[in-house]
Formats: structure tokens, sequence, C-alpha cells
């Protein structure tokens, strides 16, 4: 049984983890941590999941429940996944990210926290976005210059952070395809007299509206024709599954740092 501990276990994502936890044979919730002060502190996880109690109440100390798992999945914020890192490499247990929004210096730092520990980060966890990655890193690479690229984004309008991680991560992956570094080449959004569009140029572009839970859309478009690479997430459920499949992988991992794509083995011949 792999005892699995969830940090920002009253978001949505957090829910869905607990609630299709649940439905797979292996697993068990043994934690559900909070940021301190939140509202359902100390209310059953599974009840606040909709799945009924498991008798984990919801707490805001991830120290004090962290030995009775084998591993930590953090949706949470870039912050709380930070100190949730050094916790469960203080005690080594295994952790998977999920949690988006960090800037490169705390991405560089969550990197340093966790290198004695197996970790899987990923700032997407369905398998079909994985293998998007892939997909657009084929395609701008084979299309080359004479094809513009613009990513569009949508997600809910809680969101906090934009674009999304896998916008982002999108984009390394078209600037990847033709050699280059992102930061040279993105533009993230346009407003006023911008001029004509600069070749090679990546745009990346974010919506916010009603309770979206998440479309990406790679436009690569050349005079005549239009490529669209499109993936809708139809419920948190396709995440939520991949973290738990995170979490098995994550258990039986040589201590390092892993993706998604790690797991799924994307790419490997």
């Amino acid at each position: 049984m792999i005892k699995i501990i969830v940090c920002g276990a009253a978001g949505r994502m957090g829910k869905r983890i607990i609630a299709c936890a649940e439905d797979e044979e292996g697993l068990e919730i043994t934690g559900a941590v909070e940021w301190s002060g939140h509202s359902d502190l100390g209310i059953d996880a599974g009840e606040l999941s909709g799945r009924g109690k498991i008798a984990v109440p919801l707490t805001d100390d991830l120290s004090a429940v962290i030995e009775g798992g084998d591993v930590v999945i953090d949706f949470s914020s870039p912050e709380s996944s930070l100190a949730n890192a050094a916790v469960a490499a203080k005690y080594h247990k295994s952790l998977v990210v999920g949690t988006t929004g960090f800037s490169p210096e705390e991405e560089t730092l969550l990197e340093e926290t966790v290198k004695e520990i197996s970790c899987i980060f990923s700032p997407n966890m369905s398998v079909g976005v994985n293998l998007l990655f892939r997909l657009v890193e084929e395609v701008a690479g084979t299309l080359g210059d004479d094809y513009d690229i613009e990513i569009v984004e949508a997600h809910h309008r809680l969101k906090k952070d934009a674009p999304s991680g896998t916008a982002s991560k999108l984009a390394q992956y078209a600037a990847a395809g033709r050699d280059r570094n992102l930061s040279d080449v993105a533009v993230y959004g346009r407003e006023g007299m911008v001029g004509e569009r600069p070749r090679g140029e990546i745009g990346i572009h974010a919506v916010r509206a009603g309770d979206i839970v998440g479309e990406h859309t790679v436009i690569f478009s050349t005079p005549g024709e239009r490529i669209e690479l499109i993936h809708r997430a139809h419920s948190r459920d396709t995440f939520a599954r991949g973290a738990l499949r995170a979490a098995r992988f994550a258990v039986n991992a040589v201590p390092g740092l892993y993706n998604m794509q790690d797991i799924l083995k994307i790419g490997e011949k």
C-alpha cells in the first residue's frame, strides 16, 4: 500500500486527487495539508473531497504527518511548495510537485532542495499534454521560421498565474525545436502599435473566464495555411490521475528529478 500525503488538499486539484485515490487499488491517503489559518482545518479531507470520511483531518503542519506517508503530492503555491519540499527532503520522502507559477530562481531552489530524494516536477500531469510537448517541438523544428507560432491558453477565472505553466512549457518546446532560447523570442500578449510581426517570434496569450478547466492551442501559420495542435481538459481528474501515477513511480525511483515524460517514456525509441 502506497501512503500519500496531499498538500493543497482543500484546493480544486487536492480534492480531486483525494477523491480519485479512493478509486485506485494500492493507494491510501494518510495526510492532508493546507496553509495556516485555512477555514477548513480540522475537517475530514475525504468529506471535503466529496467521497465521505477517511479519518484524515486537514492540518496545517506537514511535519506532523510526514512520517505516516511514503510520498507527498503538492499542488499549492510556489512558496508553500518550496517549504513542503524541504520537509519531504528532511524526512527522505518522495515528492510530486504539480504547482505552477515558479520563478526561474524558485525552480532552481526546488531542484537543489530535492536532489537527495525522488521528485516528479511537472506543470501538467496529463498524458495528452505531455505528448503535445513533444509534438510541438517536432512540428516547430520541421516547419521552421516560415511558420509563425502563437500559443493561446484558457483557464478558469480563479487561476492566479499567467501564462499557465503548461503554456510556458509549450513555448519552451517550440523554441527548442528551432534551437532558440525562449527569452529571446517570446512575446506575452500585444497592445498598441507593435508593428509587423518579426520572423521567429513566439506569441503567448492567456484567457481567464468562468470555469474553464484548461485549454491549450498551439498555432503554426504561414501565408496560405494554418496548423493547430489543441488539448482540452474535460475535468481535473485527468491531472489527478496523472499525479497518482507519478506518485507510484516516485516511491520506486532512485533519487533524482523527473518529469511526466520520464514516467510515460514519451520520446523513447
